[in-house]
């Protein structure tokens, strides 16, 4: 029986009780279940709405997804596999791994350098790592998490990177590393930094989250530092739910964040899989007895960090839409620069670091100290007309309710991390996003701040 037509019979020998035939059927279904019920509509001038966010799918992402739902693999598998080297190249990096999300990236990241594999490099407790105060938390949290010190540098205004300069400035003798961000899609100086880092002796993590293809001389972010990460959350650049991936040029850090990702073990077996190294019981580690099962050996403090194979086939469909999504965020980038240019009065409008090739995640504006609106009433005018905003994250991260009682420092004066905190958001640049809904968002501010102006004069 059919049980999704009920009544309707199959005859036993049909064509249809060939799994592969079976399965190219169910496939195609999805194609036109996709067609039928998540057919997308342009932007409607009766019921605009301009969100700041959102997955953008087609059927073949549906497809991945159901595909690899068929092989019922409920961990990560053969689209895991794919997927992480196809990142690899894509990227131009020898290592990817994925993991449950971006911030489980930073974690596992950072957390690969307390390990004893790096010998004399291994941090310790009580060491201090550069970062910016305008970064998303969990940028930071793993510094504190493993015991050490945050040291926190102004953003520059408007690119919202923290500079060369910065980060000179806050190196002392206990500095053993810099973990920061492209912020929303605009690469900081890396090739700056990654000098300043070599000079010290400083490990660099590039946390690229909210960047994806973004470039620097024609070199992907993420590729010069030591580790970078990435976020698969539905608001980046390609989606699988929720997930995100740590990647590398180095098989050492590699191996070692593949072993915090999975537990902590010493075994580096695929799930599934027994005695790659081909001596499962052969090794002598600790003061285990020699024997012990390696699949049961610890090389560090870890957690079951992976993904589903079902996220996997989504990340690598998704994959193959990523050159376009790019394009679609830089041109609404540019869209909205060039329609905000008039409002140059009343916001301070962003800008790319120079050199570089951005991969917009969102368009941050602040408000000058004189406009005739504040940025409360602003984004309460947005929310009325249906356009999303958000906040540059947690703003002063110093500001913030957790970081109460924390052990950290700061450098030089935090006063542009202050103006994010009070007069900066950003809007949306997503590819679901139109040149109609564009318009719509520049309109909407031209007649918000403008109505303030009239009000004021």
């Amino acid at each position: 029986m059919n049980t999704s037509n009920p009544g309707t019979e199959v005859p036993l020998e049909s064509p249809m009780d060939d799994p592969a035939i079976l399965r190219e059927r169910i496939l195609q279904l999805v194609g036109r279940y996709h067609a039928v019920a998540h057919k997308r509509g342009g932007f409607d001038p009766a019921r605009p709405n301009a969100p700041v966010s959102g997955r953008v799918y087609g059927a073949r992402d549906m497809q991945s997804l159901v595909d690899s739902a068929l092989d019922f693999w409920l961990t990560t598998g053969r689209f895991n596999a794919e997927f992480e080297t196809r990142l690899a190249a894509r990227i131009g990096v020898k290592h990817a791994l994925t993991v449950n999300s971006g911030s489980s990236a930073n974690l596992v990241a950072f957390s690969a350098l307390t390990s004893p594999r790096l010998k004399d490099r291994q941090l310790q407790p009580g060491d201090e790592v550069i970062t910016c105060a305008t970064g998303f938390p969990t940028t930071v949290n793993p510094i504190l998490q493993n015991n050490m010190v945050p040291v926190f540098v102004d953003v520059d205004i408007p690119t919202y990177n923290a500079t060369p300069d910065a980060i000179e400035a806050a190196i002392g003798p206990r500095t053993r590393a810099v973990m920061i961000a492209h912020t929303l899609g605009n690469p900081f100086d890396v090739t700056a930094i990654k000098k300043i880092c070599d000079r010290h002796g400083l490990f660099l993590i590039e946390d690229c989250c909210d960047a994806l293809g973004a470039s620097v001389g024609g070199r992907q972010v993420g590729t010069f530092g030591d580790i970078g990460t990435l976020s698969f959350y539905p608001a980046h650049h390609i989606t699988m739910g929720e997930g995100g991936a740590v990647f590398t040029n180095s098989a050492n850090l590699n191996k070692v964040m593949e072993s915090f990702r999975d537990w902590g073990r010493d075994c580096y077996c695929a799930p599934g899989a027994d005695d790659s190294c081909h001596k499962r019981f052969g090794w002598k580690l600790g003061d285990l007895p020699r024997g012990y099962d390696h699949k049961y050996v610890y090389s560090h403090l870890g957690y079951n960090l992976k993904i589903t194979d079902m996220q996997a086939a989504v990340g690598l469909s998704q994959l193959d839409s990523l050159e376009g999504f790019i394009d679609a965020r830089r041109t609404n980038f540019d869209r909205l620069r060039e329609g905000l240019r008039a409002l140059e009065d009343a916001f301070v409008l962003p800008e790319a670091t120079c050199g570089t090739a951005p991969s917009w995640f969102g368009f941050p504006l602040t408000l000058r100290a004189d406009a005739p609106v504040d940025r409360h009433a602003l984004m309460l005018g947005l929310q009325a007309a249906n356009i999303g905003t958000r906040l540059l994250f947690g703003g002063n991260l110093v500001r913030q309710p957790y970081m109460k009682g924390r052990n950290f420092r700061i450098s030089g004066e935090l006063v542009n991390a202050d103006i994010v905190v009070d007069r900066t958001f950003w809007i949306g640049v997503y590819p679901g996003l139109d040149a109609n809904a564009i318009g719509y968002m520049i309109e909407t501010l031209t007649r918000l701040c403008r109505g303030a102006a009239r009000a004021v004069a």
